[in-house]
């Protein structure tokens, strides 16, 4: 199925509402986890929301003409309410009758959370969803305004929960486990693992060229592992010791890294391939190139190192 997620204002003029918490934040960080997982559950997603925009008008419309163009099944628009800091709840919009199905299933697993239901409603008076040509629909979350909501609030379990009104299930759910090995703890150092995952990382020897996988220590092998060494803050001997090969490991094993929760070798190998200051802190500049390679790379942009983002680096 094709979805077109429309993650809420964040395209000045066109900006949230202001609460207890921001919605412009509120919506980035929900919109993105629900992006990552309709992709995990093979679904293609359509990302609406617009860059830039010249007035609020222009945001919504651009938003329904993303959605238009892209010819999605269902366009689905995540928002958070604000009132007066007493009002509470979820509540849904729709039209159509297909997305009014999708909305009460959407409402019914949010409601689950402990959030008080406000009920699907009519949405014939939202832009987006009168100019949308496909069934769509509106969630407005809670309220980020009301202490009640936002004490209860979690965006993963939100994300689940609109995941599972969407597609009647969650990423990995009934799916048999099976066991990868964590390649931190991978005891294989021989030269021809070394090889493929110095080309998996993109360190090249002095002609700029991917190695040769032939299990064989050249001179452009031992480059490679200088190279790789300097990167990771490493004495530079070329000679591929024991704490090289933990390196690599843990560079391999794709590690989740966010901003101020991450640090060492694998954040200094993330701003070596993107070009920021190698100081091994995952602060506000190697956030930001993060989120450029990812929308570069047409990912959920926010700047988070995940699986996705890690694939996208070395395979």
């Amino acid at each position: 199925m094709k979805f077109g997620i429309d993650i809420g204002h964040n395209s000045p003029p066109d900006t949230g509402a202001r609460g207890i918490k921001f919605e412009d934040q509120l919506t980035s960080d929900l919109g993105n986890r629900i992006i990552i997982k309709l992709r995990d559950l093979n679904h293609q997603v359509i990302e609406c929301k617009p860059q830039k925009s010249r007035s609020i008008t222009d945001s919504l419309q651009t938003r329904c003409n993303i959605a238009n163009a892209n010819k999605v099944d269902l366009y689905v628009s995540i928002h958070f309410n604000a009132f007066n800091s007493l009002a509470n709840g979820t509540e849904v919009f729709a039209i159509s009758s297909t997305g009014r199905q999708f909305g009460q299933t959407v409402l019914d697993e949010i409601t689950k959370l402990g959030f008080f239901r406000r009920g699907l409603k009519n949405g014939s008076h939202l832009y987006v969803l009168k100019k949308t040509i496909m069934p769509a629909l509106l969630v407005e979350c809670c309220f980020c305004d009301a202490r009640k909501d936002m004490r209860i609030y979690d965006p993963e379990a939100m994300a689940n929960a609109i995941i599972k009104g969407l597609t009647g299930k969650l990423p990995g759910e009934n799916e048999p486990v099976i066991y990868i090995p964590d390649e931190e703890d991978n005891p294989n150092k021989n030269v021809l693992r070394l090889q493929r995952a110095l080309n998996r990382m993109k360190f090249t020897g002095q002609d700029g060229k991917l190695l040769v996988e032939d299990g064989i220590i050249d001179t452009q092998t031992k480059i490679a592992v200088e190279n790789f060494q300097k990167v990771t803050a490493i004495q530079q001997t070329g000679i591929v010791t024991n704490i090289t090969w933990a390196a690599i490991n843990q560079i391999l094993s794709k590690r989740i890294l966010r901003r101020n929760h991450a640090g060492g070798v694998a954040v200094r190998y993330v701003q070596y391939r993107l070009g920021a200051d190698n100081d091994g802190i995952y602060g506000p500049q190697t956030e930001e190139l993060v989120k450029g390679f990812q929308q570069q790379n047409s990912l959920a942009v926010d700047g988070i190192v995940g699986s996705i983002t890690w694939t996208q680096l070395i395979g």
